[in-house]
Parts: structure tokens; sequence; C-alpha cells
């Protein structure tokens, strides 16, 4: 732990371990449930965040808890990133506020000179960080398919195809693999800022995420064989019992762009995620990539808004 974290009495705090990833997925789902209405998170994003290369959870992350119960807790994700929340059960009791102190410290002693993290917009984290001197660094929308509406397909240039992403004979790392990533990558770093993901770093996002099957990381190949398009499906169950799809990345090459490959993937993502048993779909996007208009464009519906709060340390 970077930093010591008092908490207020009748708690105790410890650095967190991977046996802790679904205690923190339930503090972080009744957070989600309160403030949104939904749950969005899965298990599986904590695992997929923890198995990074290089990422050590108990040098990083810190939990509070009440008897042996996680009733908050706080990470240093990496450079500029952090995550946190408090179960509503224990807000009010400045638990929220250590824990952002916590981050702050933990992020500077990495070498950070700022750190930030995504909140609900109006929420009771948005209203804590703003007070703390938090600024707004960007938006983001959670948008939704509405029920039996379709993305229409959209045909694709001559020789290109849209299809699973083929492994590799071993089942390790593939050219299909390689060719998502860089696109990926390529797009990507195009409005965000940070250091470039590794093959291994993306990798334990996706083809190493709990649950992944082959058909969940979708390609566009052109007629040479060259990956130019990628998105990449996750299966949320949902509590009634039945299916999410999420897009939880869309890319394509920057010079294919205009050409209809991202609705076409929206549309074939959709469609095999129904094919295995989903009834909804979604997706999120932010202000920094100006997709919200395409999405709205193809029938989707905005659900929810956060915002990325962010804070200098230097």
């Amino acid at each position: 732990m970077a930093a010591p974290l008092t908490v207020p009495e009748g708690y105790t705090s410890r650095p967190l371990t991977l046996d802790d990833a679904h205690a923190v997925y339930e503090v972080m789902a009744a957070q989600e449930k309160h403030d949104t209405g939904s749950v969005e998170i899965e298990p599986a994003d904590i695992v997929a965040d923890w198995q990074r290369p290089g990422y050590v959870v108990e040098e990083h992350g810190v939990g509070v808890f009440e008897g042996s119960t996680l009733v908050a807790y706080s990470e240093h994700v990496r450079n500029d990133r952090g995550d946190a929340a408090v179960h509503p059960d224990h807000r009010g009791r400045g638990l929220g506020t250590a824990l952002a102190g916590w981050m702050q410290e933990t992020a500077r002693a990495a070498g950070a000179s700022v750190v930030g993290m995504p909140v609900p917009e109006g929420s009771a984290g948005d209203r804590l960080l703003e007070a703390l001197g938090y600024h707004v660094r960007w938006r983001s929308w959670v948008l939704e398919l509405p029920a039996g509406a379709e993305v229409a397909d959209r045909p694709l240039p001559e020789g290109f195809v849209v299809r699973a992403a083929r492994p590799a004979p071993d089942g390790g790392r593939s050219p299909d693999h390689d060719g998502a990533w860089t696109v990926q990558e390529d797009a990507f770093l195009e409005w965000s800022e940070r250091p470039r993901d590794t093959y291994e770093e993306w990798a334990a996002g996706t083809v190493l995420r709990p649950g992944f099957e082959p058909w969940h990381l979708r390609v566009v190949v052109d007629p040479d064989g060259r990956v130019v398009g990628m998105a990449f499906l996750v299966m949320a169950a949902q509590e009634d019992g039945t299916v999410q799809a999420y897009i939880d990345r869309l890319a394509t090459a920057a010079d294919q762009r205009g050409r209809g490959l991202g609705q076409a993937l929206l549309a074939d993502a959709f469609r095999v995620a129904r094919e295995h048993g989903a009834t909804s779909s979604s997706l999120s996007t932010d202000s920094r990539t100006g997709a919200l208009g395409l999405y709205e464009k193809v029938g989707m519906v905005v659900t929810s808004t956060w915002v990325n709060r962010a804070v200098d340390l230097t």
C-alpha cells in the first residue's frame, strides 16, 4: 500500500488480494444499481483488470471492511486511472473522502501527475469529487438498442468480410488477434492520452477474459486478409435472468473509415449475440470519440450519462 488509510471507527482496512475480486464486484454493483438503476459491471471485468501483466492488486488496491464484509474499496488501476466504490448503506461516513485521498497518494507514488475515475453524472460520487476539486475531463454515455430493434446491415466493400477472429491452432496468439489489437490501439490512441497497451495487456481484457469464446471477437478483413476493423462482445447475465450483449470495444482502421465497416460490425455483433441468447444490446462511448451521433443514428438510445472527473497531483 503506497499510503496508509485512516478509516472511521467501526471499520478496518487492508490491501486487496485476488480473492477479493467478487466482493469488489458486489460493492460496485450495489453502487451502480443505486445510482443508475441498472448494473453494467461484471465479475469478469474485475478479474480482467487485475490479471494484466505487471499489475499487483496488493500494491495498488485497498479494501474497507465492516467485520469481514467488504463495504468500500479503491485502487489505482494504472497511469491516470483509478476506481473506487462505497456501498450505498455506508455512505455519509467519510469513506469516499478517505479513499479519494488514498487513491491520490498511491497514484502520486507511482509517478502519475493526474488521476481520475468515472462516476454517474449527478450521483453522490460525482458531487463528492466535485467538492474535492476534481474537474470533468470528458463525458460518456451508455446506449442501448431498444427491444425488437436491429442495426441495419451495411454492405461491405467488395472482397471485405466480417467474421469471428480465428485463434491460433494451439489456442494462443494468432494473426487475427494481432490485427484486432493493432487496429484497436491505433484507433483508441488517436484520442486517448495513455501509453500504448502491449498485446499481453490487450489480451488480458479480451481473449483471456473469463468466459471468452472465440465468437466474441469480431473482425473485418480486407481482400488480402488484413484486419481492418474489430469489435469485442461481452455477454452479461442480468438480474432478471436475461442476457445482454455489450460491445466493449469497436474500432476501424483510419484508412478504411467512411466505408460502413463500423455499422457492419455493429449489425454483425448484435445479430450473433441474439443467436447466442442475448435479448438486449448496449455499448458505451465518450465525448473524445465523437461517435455518439453514429450510434443514435442507427437507433440506439442513451440510458445513462457518466463523467470522468480527475484531479491534478502536482
